[in-house]
């Protein structure tokens, strides 16, 4: 799978995709295919104030569990309950069904700070 060009990426290998003041994010394939089989997504609730590149969440795979780190700051106001209930998803389609969380960004100049597709895939490249 290519990485999609219509999103931002951080270093941690989550995605953002920019729909007016609100960034869904999710993990990349990248980030899918190192972790393995997802079996657990601990999400925050609505409302929650997050901060840019801080933690706001874990994944547990069968190889290990990984903090998630939010591309962008502001209010989490919608959560996936579908990842949460059958965390397989992410790994199905992170960049559909597998999203995590759609935060109302609070400073768009945040999304500066992250990669297109072309400099994540260079970072990516083995």
């Amino acid at each position: 799978m290519t990485t999609p060009d219509d999103r931002k990426y951080s270093e941690e290998h989550e995605w953002a995709l920019v729909e007016g003041s609100v960034i869904t994010v999710g993990i990349t394939r990248y980030a899918t295919d190192s972790l393995g089989d997802i079996v657990f997504v601990e999400l925050p609730e609505n409302g929650t104030e997050v901060t840019q590149f801080d933690k706001f969440g874990e994944i547990e795979s069968v190889k290990a569990v990984s903090d998630l780190f939010t591309p962008v700051g502001g209010k989490i106001v919608e959560v996936n309950s579908g990842v949460i209930d059958m965390p397989e998803k992410v790994n199905e389609d992170p960049y559909t069904v597998g999203w995590l969380v759609k935060i109302e960004v609070s400073d768009q100049s945040q999304l500066d700070k992250l990669m297109d597709a072309t400099a994540y895939d260079n970072l990516t490249a083995e």
